[in-house]
């Protein structure tokens, strides 16, 4: 009688799958925009964006381009077509997004408002659906790597930004029952803890989002994370303020700053630390 697989084998197992999920999008992306190139009649300030030889660059299809040159094409925000010009280097591109941008790992905040501008949900069903995949796979995997190039809470507004909505991405991580994307929830609060606990999306999105827009993401997003994070939190060891802070998002802007453990640092004078559980004194209906 075979024995069940250890159940570090299976998350070794999970992970793998990603992995190879991921490796499977890259090179579908590779087959999918080779010889892809930039509009002939595309332009572009010599002045402040680089060369004529460069520019040429893009209107050439299959050929790499230095990091600094791959860098100013994805970023600059005012091609003719930006849809074009993200085609083109798109195969790169999504290699060097995966490896964490290395010396550009400063703008990934961009990323997502880069993928908004070329509005490649409206490109051919076959293209849309090898960038969808990608996004995909690339969250998956993140969310099943201890130490991934792209933090959970970097990636996320990420995909949200350029997909336009932040559902599909929560249903994955709510799916994903395991103990590295439990692990990534746990970080990805205590990153946000303030911003949310303040009625604020926690990264600017006005390139992207109406205020309006914004206001209803942050609202599904601080909504799931009341629902899914606090037993989850829980189960990866979170420290106990973190834990109430997180049960505190389900209540009223004003009822929260009330709680007698509401975060520090909205208070001028410091509370006791609580770092015992059974110390952990919750508003009535919130479960800590």
């Amino acid at each position: 009688m075979t024995e069940p697989d250890h159940p570090d084998s299976a998350s070794s197992a999970t992970a793998s799958a990603a992995r190879a999920r991921l490796d499977r999008a890259l090179g579908q992306l590779g087959v999918t925009f080779r010889g892809m190139t930039a509009r002939a009649d595309e332009t572009q300030c010599d002045c402040h964006w680089g060369s004529p030889e460069e520019l040429a660059l893009l209107k050439l299809p299959g050929t790499d381009l230095d990091l600094d040159l791959l860098h100013r094409t994805w970023s600059a925000p005012d091609w003719n077509d930006h849809g074009a010009v993200l085609r083109r280097v798109l195969p790169q591109f999504a290699r060097e997004l995966t490896g964490g941008l290395g010396e550009y790992a400063w703008d990934i905040g961009n990323v997502g408002n880069s993928f908004h501008r070329a509005a490649w949900q409206q490109w051919p069903a076959q293209q849309s659906a090898v960038v969808r995949e990608f996004l995909h796979a690339w969250w998956a995997h993140t969310l099943l790597t201890r130490d991934p190039a792209v933090p959970a809470h970097e990636l996320l507004p990420l995909c949200a930004e350029a997909s336009g909505a932040i559902g599909p991405w929560l249903a994955v991580w709510r799916d994903l029952r395991h103990p590295v994307a439990d692990q990534h929830l746990t970080s990805t609060v205590d990153a946000w803890e303030h911003d949310l606990l303040e009625d604020s999306l926690p990264w600017r999105s006005w390139l992207v989002w109406s205020d309006e827009e914004a206001e209803e993401i942050r609202t599904e997003l601080t909504a799931w994370l009341a629902r899914e994070a606090p037993e989850r939190l829980r189960a990866a060891g979170a420290r106990a303020e973190l834990r109430h802070a997180v049960c505190l998002l389900g209540l009223p802007h004003a009822t929260r700053w009330k709680d007698l453990h509401a975060p520090h640092h909205r208070y001028p004078y410091p509370y006791p630390r609580l770092d015992r559980q059974d110390t952990l004194q919750a508003t009535p209906g919130v479960t800590p």
